[in-house]
């Protein structure tokens, strides 16, 4: 149990105000008396047979009017005393009630100062100032629950007395005019700090009662808790007779969950490594070897996605029955969502090697749901020991490592771990490490080649090409570029590129507007933001839409088609054209390409190779679809003379290659169009 904080806030509660309330009223007869003591004898005592009428009927009728108001406020006091104390009453309008009496009171003694003034002798102003003084003490403490009560009051008896013996009155008058402000000043003071003080008390008070009633609620807390308590033991003590049995239970079922995968009953990652950890210091204390096994399921997620989790479960069983088959009990894991790990003790490389293949081709055997037949393959990596490590967990990643290498190579085979693998992992490991940091250290520079009209040899566009230099070494797009796009950084760096591009691009000046083509990764163009970051690229260079060209590749057809429509045609709505890069190298129909909006076609540079073999059946389909669908064709990798006459005869629009210029820094692009101009 926590007990929580007494309170902090100065904020008074119902209950507060109420403890406030009854101060004021506790003491409401004896001011009441003092008052009208004070008015009787102050009226009275100064009257003379021949005083003027008029001031003996002004004295008379403040006299009565103090009076009345006290009158009522001792029905008022009496009200509250009889009916309201001790009840749950609302505090505000009793103190209203409170106050108003208070301050009508006030203002009558301030009436009586105001009007009677200029008729009083020099001893009756020194007694009604010492009488308002008195009255004036006894507030500041009586009336001191309430910090704008006490002010008020204060201040009416006897700040218009002083004032008035200050402004308009002798200097006897005046001396004790000034004696007036300085009890009145005092009288502020005590009774602010009286007003803090009760405050405090109430708060307090307030406090005390929480802490009391928190108190008592933990001892009833307690004493649940220990009721609760020998109720445990009793039942324990009951169990004593079959605890034993009990535990051995417990422990099983703990065993169990903690080193089980619960639908295959395989092994799971902890168990498998703890078993790994013993049968490595076996194998070192007999001097054998020992083979692990990552295996990956190819297709399986096609499975889950198409067929629902349900299928995918059955498929994961019948597996895992399928591979224990090929070791023994418990040499088996399921590591994770379609991944099993396999250890064969006493495998030497070739026995590892043919196991592996055995048990891929275990994987392949059609595989039977309900009404569905599931076809899959697997990849696997082999790790040695003591080849390659003598630890668990670094056997256990380099057979990971491996089967994610042998994935990337070649789906459905079979790859051992090498030392050469070792270094590729970390070279790519180095080179995905530095591309993160590619743009911060301004190791990316931009590359352009021009592409010119075939027939006029005028420049018709320049297309950007990226470049990394990194630790003094030139890496090719072809290496960084897949890596990027695996590491998901494409999206930061091609949006630097495009940007690059823009802004070089609005500062040529050339003769006539020239173009910038750039590449576009399928998985930027797939990104739900490229769209915004193509707008904020275009507004912050100010470069004209229709001279930007998006190069994308025929796999984007491969692609989610709604969302490749969806992007081309926003593409397009900003008046970007679009270019079809490596036409003719992959699969997209002509169904495909007729749902598209796009205004170049770019024939790859392998089938302009093939012209010296003759071979020029597919560049010439490629013009024929280009006229159907009235777009522009660009013939990229153009060495040779004979290549670009040849070319141009055939109608090709566009003409781009080293027999013209090699891509080149921005500022050699514009020393080049001038020297060749």
């Amino acid at each position: 149990m926590t007990a929580s904080k007494p309170r902090a806030s100065t904020t008074l509660t119902s209950a507060m105000q109420r403890d406030l309330v009854e101060m004021l009223y506790g003491n409401v007869f004896t001011g009441l008396l003092i008052t009208f003591v004070a008015m009787t004898g102050l009226t009275f005592s100064f009257s003379e047979p021949g005083d003027p009428a008029e001031i003996l009927a002004t004295k008379k009728t403040i006299w009565a009017s103090m009076c009345v108001v006290l009158t009522l406020r001792l029905f008022d006091g009496l009200y509250w005393h009889l009916k309201q104390r001790g009840t749950n009453y609302d505090p505000r309008v009793a103190s209203i009630r409170f106050s108003t009496g208070a301050i009508i009171t006030t203002l009558i003694w301030s009436s009586y100062s105001f009007l009677l003034f200029d008729f009083m002798s020099t001893i009756e102003l020194a007694c009604t100032m010492v009488i308002l003084s008195a009255m004036a003490g006894g507030a500041a403490t009586i009336l001191a629950p309430s910090r704008l009560l006490v002010i008020t009051y204060c201040t009416g008896l006897l700040l218009p007395m002083s004032l008035f013996a200050i402004l308009m009155g002798t200097s006897n008058f005046a001396l004790l005019g000034y004696l007036g402000i300085g009890f009145w000043l005092a009288m502020l003071s005590t009774s602010i700090k009286s007003n803090n003080f009760f405050r405090q008390a109430v708060i307090l008070k307030a406090t005390n009662e929480d802490l009391l009633v928190q108190m008592a609620q933990e001892r009833s807390e307690i004493a649940r808790i220990n009721e609760e308590l020998r109720s445990s033991n009793n039942k324990l003590d009951n169990a004593n007779a079959t605890l034993e049995e009990e535990v051995l239970k417990r422990t099983d079922d703990i065993h169990r969950l903690s080193n089980r995968d619960p639908l295959t009953s395989l092994m799971n990652r902890s168990g498998f490594l703890r078993h790994l950890q013993n049968m490595l210091k076996k194998a070192q204390k007999l001097d054998n070897k020992l083979a692990v096994l990552f295996i990956d399921l190819d297709g399986f997620k096609q499975v889950n996605d198409s067929l629902g989790h349900q299928v995918g479960d059955r498929v994961l069983e019948e597996v895992s029955k399928r591979l224990t088959r090929f070791c023994e009990a418990d040499h088996l894991a399921r590591w994770g969502g379609d991944e099993f790990v396999l250890l064969l003790p006493y495998a030497t490389e070739n026995t590892a090697v043919a196991v592996a293949q055995a048990a891929r081709s275990g994987i392949t055997i059609p595989i039977s749901v309900g009404e569905n037949t599931i076809n899959l393959d697997a990849t696997i990596g082999v790790a040695l020991y003591p080849q390659h490590s003598s630890d668990a967990n670094e056997l256990i990643q380099e057979a990971d490592l491996t089967m994610y290498e042998q994935k990337r190579k070649a789906r459905g085979s079979v790859g051992v771990f090498s030392e050469a693998l070792y270094v590729t992992l970390r070279q790519e490991q180095s080179l995905r490490d530095g591309l993160r940091y590619a743009i911060e250290k301004n190791q990316l520079t931009l590359h352009y080649q021009p592409i010119l009209y075939a027939g006029e040899k005028r420049m018709w566009a320049v297309e950007a090409l990226l470049r990394w230099s990194f630790d003094g070494v030139n890496i090719p797009p072809d290496k960084f570029i897949p890596l990027a796009e695996r590491t998901g950084l494409i999206h930061e760096i091609g949006t630097w590129v495009l940007h690059r591009a823009c802004i070089d691009a609005s500062q040529w000046h050339f003769p006539e507007p020239v173009a910038v083509s750039v590449n576009v990764s399928v998985t930027q163009l797939m990104d739900d933001g490229f769209i915004r970051g193509l707008d904020r690229v275009l507004d912050s260079t100010g470069l004209a839409p229709e001279r930007l060209h998006l190069e994308i590749t025929e796999s984007v057809f491969a692609e989610d088609t709604a969302q490749v429509l969806k992007q081309v045609n926003a593409i397009k709505a900003r008046k970007v054209q679009i270019s079809i890069d490596d036409f003719g190298t992959g699969f997209s129909s002509l169904g495909q390409l007729h749902s598209l909006q796009f205004d170049h076609i770019k024939i790859d540079r392998a089938f302009v190779q093939k012209l010296e073999e003759g071979s020029d059946t597919i560049i010439r389909a490629t013009l024929m679809i280009a006229r159907e669908f009235d777009c522009r064709t660009v013939a990229e990798g153009i060495e040779t003379a004979e290549d670009a006459d040849r070319l141009r005869a055939m109608g090709v629009d566009c003409l781009q290659g080293f027999y013209y210029a090699r891509p080149m820094p921005v500022r050699d692009l514009i020393d080049w169009y001038t020297t060749d101009n």
